[in-house]
């Protein structure tokens, strides 16, 4: 397996966790954060620091999309 088929495919995870849980992955949940929350944190400094391959930024542009769609907001008034 080359490493272009491992990150779509922890992409497909991410992207599949999101949509059936309607949530981000949580950093408190062990399960979740060693799955998904860090992969998503590592891509996430990447593609800030402009290191992400090209051919991996619109697929990722497009799931920090949806995650901004679930963007935890408090509540507190």
């Amino acid at each position: 397996m080359t490493q272009e088929e491992r990150w779509l495919e922890k992409y497909n995870e991410v992207k599949n966790f999101i949509e059936t849980n309607k949530r981000n992955p949580s950093k408190h949940n062990d399960e979740e954060r060693g799955r998904f929350f860090n992969w998503l944190k590592h891509n996430r400094k990447l593609y800030t620091a402009g290191r992400l391959k090209s051919e991996r930024i619109e697929s990722f542009k497009r799931l920090i999309e949806q995650i901004e769609q679930y963007k935890h907001k408090n509540q507190y008034k």
